[in-house]
């Protein structure tokens, strides 16, 4: 085995890979954040309807990909009255079709991944409201609704509850670009990197580890490489399991991909291990303090039958198309600092995320920072 030394080395050297992927994408973010209110989302979602599971969509996609902002965020809108089918479609689609999840899966693993991720994400939304509606009793709903009445606190509640969006009808690009856009825009970039830092480095240090110690041939054996077919079926179904016990979260858990797709999953199982993070045992024992214990255990079921059944479904029609990578070397394992392009981003994004930390400093940040993991009836913010 490996000493500690080519671990620390490989996970500083893939921070630097994918430090300007995730600078651009959380400012992307923040940008959409600052001009979508949480005010209207629960009015937008009234129902499982079509309409309304495309808004939770969309919803989604324009918050923080944070997984424990996603679920605190969705019992706040669901206690407010919005649809419990049409939130957990916006918590499935707030960790799967952000903007800094494409940029990473670009980066890190190809096209093709971001691409497969940008289809089965919708695939598996469907999937749940589908199961939603074949299983889900109002019964359920209700004792669901009194549990989550309760308040009880999961993490990054007070995150979930500052809505910092800028209000009015002005066009977007005046509203982002006002005093007041530049200030919720810089607090929201600030805000979300406070929520995922730890999955990040948590994830990197993983990475690292398994890359670095884990022999290749446990992989091969463990993915069934020497068996095609079994691989292919095995993949969709271990993948949600890898990413419930590996504890990574949001965007930190691409690394870790990146890894096991080296190491011999199907392409399936990859994508299933991205979409597994809103099942990670943390978010599940979360669950269970909002709904309670047969909503978790309900909760737990859906989404791992949405998750592998659409990993699934897009491998087998990445083979059809010939889009599957025939190559399995991914970003990760090569990763060195050099003086590059990726040098050279590193420094332009870096001076962007300095810009957005003075404006965080001079207008308040510091004191909406230390609120995040409180009530959010005590860490609300509005300008």
């Amino acid at each position: 085995m490996n000493g500690i030394w080519p671990v620390i080395r490989m996970a500083v050297s893939m921070s630097w890979e994918i430090l300007w992927p995730l600078v651009l994408g959380f400012a992307l973010s923040a940008m959409v954040q600052a001009v979508v209110s949480h005010k209207e989302m629960a009015r937008l979602l009234p129902d499982d309807r079509p309409r309304s599971i495309a808004r939770a969509m969309a919803l989604g996609a324009a918050s923080s990909s944070c997984s424990y902002a996603a679920v605190a965020l969705a019992r706040s809108i669901f206690r407010k009255g919005a649809d419990f089918t049409a939130v957990m479609a916006f918590e499935l689609a707030s960790t799967n079709l952000v903007f800094e999840l494409s940029i990473i899966l670009v980066a890190l693993m190809g096209w093709r991944f971001a691409f497969a991720e940008f289809l089965g994400a919708p695939l598996m939304v469907a999937l749940l409201v589908l199961l939603f509606r074949l299983f889900l009793s109002k019964k359920a709903v209700a004792a669901a609704k009194e549990q989550a009445g309760r308040g009880i606190s999961g993490r990054m509640e007070g995150h979930a509850g500052m809505d910092m969006a800028v209000p009015g009808d002005a066009p977007l690009l005046k509203r982002i670009w006002s005093p007041k856009g530049f200030t919720a825009i810089s607090h929201y970039f600030v805000m979300d990197w406070a929520s995922v830092w730890l999955d990040i480095v948590g994830g990197l240090l993983i990475v690292a580890i398994l890359a670095v110690w884990v022999p290749a041939s446990f992989w091969q054996s463990f993915f069934f490489v020497h068996h095609p077919v079994a691989a292919r079926l095995w993949g969709p179904l271990v993948g949600p399991f890898v990413g419930m016990i590996a504890f990574v979260c949001s965007v930190g858990n691409i690394p870790l991909a990146a890894v096991l797709w080296n190491g011999g999953i199907s392409f399936g199982g990859a994508i299933a291990f991205i979409f597994s993070d809103l099942i990670v045992l943390p978010v599940l024992d979360i669950y269970r303090k909002y709904y309670g214990w047969r909503m978790m255990w309900f909760l737990f079921a859906t989404f791992y039958t949405a998750m592998a059944a659409a990993a699934f479904a897009i491998d087998e029609l990445f083979t059809v198309l010939g889009l599957i990578p025939a190559a399995r070397q991914s970003g990760v394992t090569e990763a060195a600092i050099e003086w590059n392009y990726t040098t050279w981003l590193d420094i332009a994004f870096l001076t962007l995320a300095a810009l957005l930390l003075w404006r965080f400093f001079r207008t308040g940040g510091p004191a909406m920072l230390r609120a995040m993991n409180r009530p959010a009836s005590h860490a609300g913010h509005h300008h």
